[in-house]
């Protein structure tokens, strides 16, 4: 695996540490700035909400520029912002801020995930997804506690400074070691590529994925109220699980990406049922300390190497859209991740319980297994006249 690729993972390692950082940094933010705490929150909605719609419109204004150029510029921006973030006293300013940053995140996100594809070659497709995919993990496991207790030590500021600094190795490595070259004359249109993505399979395909994040952070923003409510686990083991849930997390994307391109159908198959199977139980179990630590781990395992699954499936199905699977993969993956913590939240508020989160997971993950198996019969039509047999790529 070609070293730039892993400096793509470092890049979304401190971007995903941004993303998620703030659920622990709220307090400090609201007693600094001034504000509610709700409004605070709001930043974390505004950073999910730029990323759902940056990924496709960031792809579409840098896929004419070189890799190496619209990677470092989408990058700077990120660590740009941070800093100012990090030296205001405004909270309009922090707000618009995340809101940037987030737009070049998922610029980021959507080039990055090409350039990792194409730098790995074919054969390597799944595991150059699971490095990138591989940052996100590395950051619940690591760089979201680092950013909570940096905020607990000096102040939330330090956290947005740590966040800026960590994506400096990621600049200097990017640019000595992407390619300079241009895109490919043979780029089809943005048209085309839209057109190309708008395939009911592809569709499916990726309504599944966005699915299975839903699920996949539905139980994980509620994990908290989950072990102490219910589990009656002490506060103190709650760091412990959120750490074991990123292990988990981290083993699943590395495994996928090195078995996934072997047989792609059937083990995404086997993911999406035993991650039904696996949130189904762990919300029967959630009263079981010894069940509760097996299913966090083995839920992290399965979720993040499933993610990792359809995500290069996704570059499967997306031939004609060279520059912009990428991006609908991103916005994909953040509609999952914004989507799963409100129903989530709705089914507490309408006062079926912390277990109920779990229950949602489950139904979730019902919905994607609906939508893969969809996907799956979705098979190109040949051209009449042509004699070619049907193709047998599918959608698994």
């Amino acid at each position: 695996m070609p070293f730039s690729v892993y400096a793509l993972g470092l890049a979304v390692f401190a971007q995903g540490t941004s993303e998620f950082m703030l659920s622990g940094l709220l307090s400090g933010i609201s007693d600094d700035l001034h504000v509610s705490i709700p409004a605070a929150a709001l930043l974390t909605s505004a950073f999910a909400v730029g990323m759902v719609v940056g990924a496709p419109l960031m792809a579409l204004l840098g896929r004419n520029w070189p890799r190496r150029r619209a990677l470092l510029s989408f990058l700077c921006v990120f660590a740009a912002v941070h800093v100012i973030g990090a030296v205001t006293s405004s909270y309009g300013l922090l707000l618009a801020t995340r809101v940037v940053g987030a737009l070049a995140n998922a610029g980021f996100w959507a080039v990055a995930l090409v350039t990792a594809v194409a730098l790995a070659g074919p054969g390597a497709r799944a595991r150059a997804t699971s490095v990138v995919v591989g940052g996100v993990t590395v950051a619940c496991v690591a760089g979201v506690p680092a950013g909570a207790w940096l905020g607990g030590q000096w102040g939330w500021r330090a956290a947005f400074w740590a966040v800026a600094l960590v994506s400096l190795p990621a600049v200097a490595v990017i640019a000595a070691a992407v390619p300079a070259g241009r895109p490919p004359t043979t780029l089809p249109s943005a048209r085309s590529e839209l057109r190309s993505l708008a395939g009911r399979g592809l569709q499916l395909t990726l309504l599944a994925s966005a699915l299975v994040q839903g699920a996949t952070f539905c139980a994980f923003s509620y994990l908290e109220p989950i072990a102490t409510h219910v589990t009656r686990f002490g506060s103190g083991w709650v760091p412990a699980l959120l750490a074991l849930f990123g292990v988990g997390s981290f083993i699943g994307v590395s495994v996928c990406g090195r078995i996934i391109d072997s047989r792609p159908v059937a083990l995404t198959a086997a993911g999406l049922v035993s991650l039904t199977v696996g949130w189904a139980l762990f919300a029967s179990a959630a009263g079981s300390p010894v069940a509760v630590v097996a299913l966090v781990l083995v839920q992290g395992m399965l979720a993040f190497g499933t993610g990792t699954a359809l995500i290069s499936h996704v570059f499967r199905l997306a031939d004609g859209a060279p520059t912009l699977a990428g991006s609908f993969a991103t916005a994909a993956f953040n509609v999952g991740g914004t989507l799963g913590p409100w129903l989530g939240g709705l089914a507490i508020g309408a006062g079926f319980g912390f277990r109920s989160p779990l229950w949602v997971s489950a139904l979730l993950m019902v919905l994607a297994l609906g939508a893969a198996g969809a996907a799956r019969a979705c098979r190109p039509v040949p051209a009449a006249g042509s004699g070619a047999p049907a193709s047998r790529r599918s959608a698994g």
